[in-house]
């Protein structure tokens, strides 16, 4: 059944029909070696969509992305092509084109259940221009491909703020669409934190994406989305220096290398409108020549690097975490990395462990958090995004989305 007005794989006919489906497996890689160091997406995209589809004897294409044009992770998709087929057990054919003739020959040649890989996206320079989604339908991409398909199955959340030519520009071109069983998931779960959440509703937000944090925060404080907001991380040490504590040299530089000092007007107005739903740590974790050691705000400044949040900060935030009905965290509270600055993020999944709530962690960092501590599988959701997922929760949409809504047929 439709997922906020918008078809899923329920509400279409697959069988025997060209179904292109647009999925999300940038992954990292290994620089030296070119291989991929975590095929999670390949897998949840591969067991929850493209499985169904093949049973469900569609003739599948796949199109996706691997990283930036001149980083390191910006390679071929063969590798990600027998990855899948392990991942559903059956032949997976790929061809190093996107919508040459290569490419147009191979989706011709399909038989019912089997399975095609186009080479990566973002080898065609067009890919990553923004453009509203009925100029990217006139591209040579989407002209070319789009007459080829009659049903295009949009899987990739964690690329869905982007405005990129396969992303929304076959969504007006082919003749039915739908979300794939990832992006139904990911909606699913976002209307549950962010357009219905039950209360109490406590968001947590750290690491390193100040900007994006303060957008969030305004958002749920001021639509009544979220009771409190939580801060840890840099986040946190940007609203302190806001509120006027002076956290000593080495993290003030920190905030200026990051660009964040300009971005204190925005959270001391935050800090006035909502002070008293924004909480922030009371005392802080130190690395004093590699020993982490706790001091109260009454000592700042600090000549010593803040790197998480104190013991009373975390009892005082996990109190709030368990009686809270909905949670959502994106950032670590701290340097999560180092075992000695782990303590204050696995104190907030320890206590989203033990909370009855709705809880949905999203981010790399946190992810990575959540799993080499052990508590990935003790929350309620893992989101696919990043920074879909930031922009989903300040702006209650994303431009795919509403691409979706206006041309669902």
């Amino acid at each position: 059944m439709p997922v906020l007005g918008i078809k899923t794989l329920d509400d279409v006919d697959v069988s025997g029909k060209r179904v292109l489906v647009r999925v999300d497996f940038n992954s990292p890689i290994d620089p030296q070696t070119g291989r991929i160091l975590d095929d999670t997406r390949i897998r949840t995209h591969g067991e929850k969509t493209i499985r169904e589809l093949v049973d469900r004897r569609a003739m599948v294409t796949i199109i996706a992305h691997q990283g930036r044009k001149g980083e390191p992770d910006f390679v071929s998709l063969s590798e990600h092509a027998r990855v899948l087929e392990r991942v559903i057990e059956r032949p997976v054919k790929f061809v190093d084109d996107i919508f040459g003739e290569k490419a147009v020959d191979a989706i011709k040649s399909l038989k019912e259940g089997d399975v095609l890989l186009l080479e990566n996206v973002r080898f065609w320079d067009g890919e990553t221009t923004k453009a509203a989604p009925e100029e990217h339908a006139k591209s040579e991409l989407v002209k070319r491909l789009a007459p080829l398909f009659e049903v295009f199955v949009m899987d990739a959340f964690a690329a869905a703020h982007r405005l990129h030519a396969s992303i929304v520009g076959f969504i007006p071109a082919v003749s039915e669409i739908a979300v794939g069983r990832v992006m139904e998931a990911e909606l699913k779960a976002l209307e549950r934190v962010r357009n219905n959440p039950r209360h109490p509703c406590v968001y947590i937000l750290g690491g390193a994406k100040a900007e994006d944090s303060a957008n969030v925060a305004r958002a749920v404080l001021s639509q009544g989305i979220a009771d409190y907001v939580l801060t840890g991380g840099l986040v946190a040490n940007l609203f302190l220096h806001a509120q006027g504590h002076d956290l000593g040299k080495p993290n003030a530089s920190l905030l200026e290398k990051k660009g964040f000092i300009e971005l204190v007007p925005e959270v001391k107005k935050l800090l006035a409108d909502y002070g008293d739903r924004v909480i922030l740590p009371v005392d802080l974790a130190i690395d004093k020549d590699g020993r982490r050691e706790i001091i109260k705000l009454s000592s700042l400044p600090t000549p010593y690097a803040i790197k998480d949040i104190g013991d009373e900060t975390i009892e005082t935030y996990a109190q709030l975490v368990e009686r809270a009905e909905t949670i959502v965290m994106n950032g670590p509270m701290g340097v999560f990395e180092e075992e000695a600055f782990a303590t204050g993020t696995a104190g907030l999944f320890e206590a989203i462990s033990r909370s009855k709530g709705f809880s949905l962690i999203g981010g790399g960092h946190t992810i990575a958090a959540a799993r080499t501590l052990g508590y990935s599988d003790k929350v309620s959701f893992i989101s696919t995004g990043g920074g879909a997922l930031m922009r989903y929760l300040s702006k209650g949409t994303l431009p795919v989305i509403e691409a979706l809504k206006r041309y669902g047929r």
